[in-house]
Parts: C-alpha cells; sequence; structure tokens
C-alpha cells in the first residue's frame, strides 16, 4: 500500500474513533464502519472505497457475505476477520493501522467520551458487534 495511503488510514482512524460515542442515539455500527472499514469497503460496503486503487487486491462486496454463505451471515467468521484472529492477506500483518483501531489502548487514548473505569476488552468487542450488526442489515436479499 502506498505511503500516502496507510498515513490516511491512521488520520481517519484517529479522527473516526473519536466520533464513535458523541451521539448516544447514533447508529455505532454504522459509525464505526464508516470510520474504520468504509476507506477501502466503501460507504455502501459494495468494496468501492477511495483507497481500492491503492490497494494490490480489490476489497470484496461486503453486501453478499450471506448469499455467498447460503443465505446465512456467519458472526463468528466475520468477528474473527475483525478482530485479527483469521488473517486475510488483503488486510495485511497485524501492525496495520486499520486493526490498530480496536486496541483499547487507542480508544481510549483519542476518543475523550470513553470512561477509562470500562473493561477496554468489553469495549472493543462492542464496537466489532456493532460492525456485524451493520453488515447484517446491509446484506443484499
Amino acid at each position: 500500500m502506498a505511503n500516502w495511503a496507510v498515513k490516511w488510514l491512521v488520520i481517519l482512524n484517529l479522527l473516526g474513533v473519536g466520533t464513535f460515542a458523541c451521539a448516544q442515539n447514533a447508529d455505532m455500527g454504522a459509525s464505526t464502519y464508516q470510520a474504520i472499514c468504509a476507506p477501502c469497503h466503501g460507504t455502501d460496503g459494495k468494496g468501492n472505497g477511495p483507497l481500492r486503487e491503492a490497494l494490490k487486491v480489490a476489497p470484496p462486496d461486503l453486501t453478499t457475505l450471506a448469499k455467498k454463505n447460503g443465505g446465512v451471515l456467519s458472526v463468528s467468521a466475520l468477528y474473527d476477520v475483525i478482530d485479527g484472529r483469521k488473517v486475510i492477506a488483503a488486510h495485511g500483518s497485524r501492525k496495520m493501522p486499520v486493526w490498530g483501531a480496536f486496541s483499547p489502548e487507542l480508544l481510549y487514548q483519542y476518543d475523550k467520551f470513553l470512561d477509562s473505569s470500562y473493561d477496554p476488552e468489553v469495549t472493543v468487542r462492542t464496537h466489532i458487534l456493532a460492525i456485524i450488526d451493520y453488515l447484517n442489515r446491509i446484506q443484499e436479499k
């Protein structure tokens, strides 16, 4: 990935992380997805994000995950991909900036709205599950 693309992702992550908890009535899944995933996967989840041209492997259409899996969206498979347990070659190493967005240290450092008395692992899990919920809602029928 081009050096400018990595810097852009870091900036988006830093700015996006602070927007997660700003509005209590906001859609956490949608806002987390837009801040972390949309630069590559597109705002509509179809793999057409602004960084697509800079990537070696085109991002997949996330709106067809259930269709490709017999009509079922696999929560456990998605969770493993998002939290980094399942290595996806196109996502690069776990040191890739997008993965750092889900580290408790980064969440608490840049999101002043988060109460650091909460368990950081629970906070990270909540954001990952919110993304999965959002992806479930944008699946093609």
